[in-house]
């Protein structure tokens, strides 16, 4: 990230400063106006040590979503802790354990309903050896049991609805309210999950009816890891699930009916996690050690956020983020708005190659997409469902996911193989998601 400041800070230095005029719409949002676009002649050149006095600024500018994110990942610390979420994923998958279909499609629905709505990953890595185990049991091989799990998560991430983590950020770029665009987001979520099942079910199939199909056929480090004791989904834990549901709910009816935001979401959270604690009667010292630990674990995740904001500023200062703009966008002008969305989908697929942190790329890619949506005449809601896609499906495959790289080398399958299995459903979905982006165009999704 910090490679791309200097980037940035040199592009100031060789880019002409120039801006577009903007000018506000009917929902208060500032807007930038197509064929105002000039140059600016007595642009001020930015020192190197720019890139220094930058960052805390640029970690100011987004101290609300950096509280919001870790708040949010206290609270799901205190969550995991109580052993919950294990609990009730493990139950189901056991309980599915002598049906390879329901298996693979009740799976990858659990995992993409919980990414798509609280962002999760990380947590799944624990639930790696049951599945696993379940898969292998039924003549399935590791591959089917990770891709289970990871084109789960990949669906929820990339066809999320209210994922906290990307999109509720993308659109606080994009100034656009969090509920915004909710109800197509829903629709399209199901075809995703559709193409995902299938094509785990039909690699599952193969497998079964010849076990030397498996892409990890004879390979001695993809056999199954030894089965981890997971918690017994007791009345307490049930509990604690009920009420996280309630939470979500609540979201929810806020974000539509009173336009709750990063103060009040964060508020939930907080919540959230005093409740669950109170469940599980958890002592206030544990709670305390528990949410500071969880509030840790993202503060990587939140010092990346600052950092990839502070690319931006330094565009901004140095007045060439307007140049950047129309630069990109006077090729996208001359085509039809269906292949400008589809374009804009290329891009942020690319992108996710080389920043795999979903809230890094938002802060990375929106400041110049939301823009270039405007000059295009598409609405900054398309401009945030090709972040969505481009970011979400792209981390089933790009081996610069942490989380992705992790997954299998805890199941022992080479990347080269996993590459053969993920890479058709990556087509797939791409190019359903590039129908979507045409339909959300021609719908005028806003």
């Amino acid at each position: 990230m910090f490679a791309m400041m200097v980037v940035a800070l040199l592009l100031t230095w060789v880019l002409p400063a120039g801006s577009f005029e903007t000018a506000t719409n009917d929902h208060g949002r500032e807007m930038v106006q197509p064929g105002t676009f000039g140059l600016i002649d007595d642009a001020r050149t930015l020192p190197p040590w720019s890139l220094f006095t930058t960052v805390p600024r640029a970690m100011a500018d987004v101290q609300g979503i950096i509280f919001f994110v870790l708040l949010i990942g206290g609270s799901l610390a205190v969550i995991r802790q109580t052993g919950a979420i294990e609990a009730f994923l493990g139950a189901v998958l056991r309980r599915l354990g002598n049906n390879a279909f329901w298996l693979i499609s009740a799976g990858i629905f659990l995992f993409a309903a919980a990414s798509a709505t609280l962002g999760m990953a990380e947590e799944y890595i624990p639930l790696a050896a049951i599945l696993i185990a379940l898969c292998v049991a039924m003549r399935m091989d590791t591959v089917a049991a990770i891709g289970i799990m990871v084109v789960g998560y990949g669906v929820g991430y990339g066809a999320t609805i209210m994922n906290p983590f990307t999109l509720i950020i993308a659109q606080n770029i994009a100034e656009l309210q969090p509920a915004s665009g909710m109800g197509y987001r829903a629709f399209i979520f199901w075809p995703f999950l559709a193409i995902g099942i299938h094509h785990v079910w039909s690699y599952a199939r193969r497998v079964q009816a010849d076990p030397t199909r498996s892409l990890v056929h004879g390979i001695e480090s993809a056999q199954p890891p030894r089965e981890s004791e997971l918690p017994a989904l007791t009345g307490r834990r049930k509990a604690v699930l009920g009420v996280t549901l309630l939470a979500l709910a609540g979201l929810v009816y806020g974000i539509i009916e009173h336009g709750w935001y990063l103060v009040e979401l964060g508020a939930v959270f907080i919540a959230l996690a005093i409740a669950v604690a109170l469940i599980d009667r958890m002592s206030f010292d544990r709670l305390a050690i528990n949410f500071s630990n969880g509030a840790a674990e993202l503060a990587g995740t939140a010092i990346l956020i600052g950092f990839a904001r502070s690319i931006g500023l330094i565009l901004e200062d140095g007045q060439v983020l307007h140049t950047i703009v129309h630069g990109l966008s006077a090729p996208l002008t001359e085509l039809p708005p269906e292949l400008s969305a589809v374009g804009m989908l290329g891009i942020q697929s690319i992108m996710n190659i080389f920043v795999s942190s979903g809230s890094g790329q938002a802060y990375l890619t929106m400041p110049l997409m939301a823009p270039i949506g405007d000059l295009v005449g598409l609405s900054r809601q398309i401009s945030v469902l090709a972040y969505q896609f481009g970011d979400g499906f792209m981390n089933m495959i790009v081996p610069t996911n942490p989380v992705l790289m992790g997954i299998l080398g805890l199941a022992g399958i080479p990347y080269d193989r996993w590459f053969r299995f993920i890479f058709p459903l990556i087509l797939k979905l791409l190019a359903l998601a590039a129908v979507f982006m045409v339909v959300a165009v021609q719908i005028g999704y806003s």
